[in-house]
């Protein structure tokens, strides 16, 4: 059984049918991305996931339980955890404050600790910077931190919409390693990413969305062979 499942997910903004009869799996341990170009419906395939939007027609599941139509903190409890577009961190707290507001579901201090300590060593600049405001930190501090919040509720599911986004070469290389580094101890990805090299590398398989409706599906090593990837999304005549 898939961790996160869609079927036949219907989603609409006013009048503007933005997916249409999406479906899409992700099984538990594996990091799935989903690449198109602008508007296709990816950072909207995430938020119908999270409880943002409600889709009209379908069904979302995950770890067993349907969810679509569920409010999204009930559906952030569940263990979904969603680092938004455009990082979205608090400006005004500091960086410890930020990482503490994405432990409210948490409970136990010593766990509350615990993945305060991992978001530190998987980003030390964080600690150097604990106690400076958010609005203050670099762009990629920022995502970074966006991580990290995320992280602070031991998530069963991280979604990741667009990390690398405005982000020098140095830093999306350094992103994606975390990314890596968070699969190999355990934690299962959905990464919607504009740089879909970068993300067919890191992903174990691989869904096109076009239009607002999944074009083609398979594993990230054969759709980075794909001729047609290639040339629309790849950069490669």
């Amino acid at each position: 059984m898939a961790l996160l499942e869609l079927q036949n997910v219907n989603t609409y903004y006013g009048a503007i049918h933005a997916l249409k009869g999406v479906d899409l799996a992700v099984n538990k341990g594996e990091i799935v991305t989903l690449i198109g170009s602008n508007g296709a419906g990816k950072s909207t395939t995430l938020k119908t996931v999270s409880g943002l939007l409600t889709p009209m027609q379908g069904q979302v599941t995950f770890d067993g339980q349907r969810i679509d139509g569920t409010p999204a903190y009930r559906i952030t409890e569940m263990g979904i955890a969603h680092v938004p577009e455009g990082r979205k961190i608090f400006p005004r707290l500091t960086v410890l404050e930020n990482l503490e507001m994405g432990a409210f579901t948490v409970t136990d201090p010593a766990v509350r600790q615990r993945n305060l300590e991992r978001a530190f060593t998987l980003f030390p600049r964080l600690k150097e910077r604990v106690h400076q405001k958010g609005g203050t930190l670099s762009g990629g501090e920022q995502q970074m931190l966006a991580i990290g919040r995320a992280l602070m509720m031991s998530p069963k599911l991280l979604m990741l919409d667009e990390p690398s986004m405005g982000l020098a070469p140095l830093l999306v290389e350094q992103i994606f390693a975390i990314i890596r580094q968070l699969n190999d101890d355990g934690v299962t990805i959905l990464l919607v990413e504009q740089n879909a090299l970068m993300a067919l590398e890191v992903a174990h398989r691989g869904y096109v969305i076009q239009t607002g409706a999944i074009a083609l599906h398979d594993s990230a090593a054969a759709l980075r062979e794909n001729k047609s990837v290639r040339e629309a999304y790849l950069g490669e005549l």
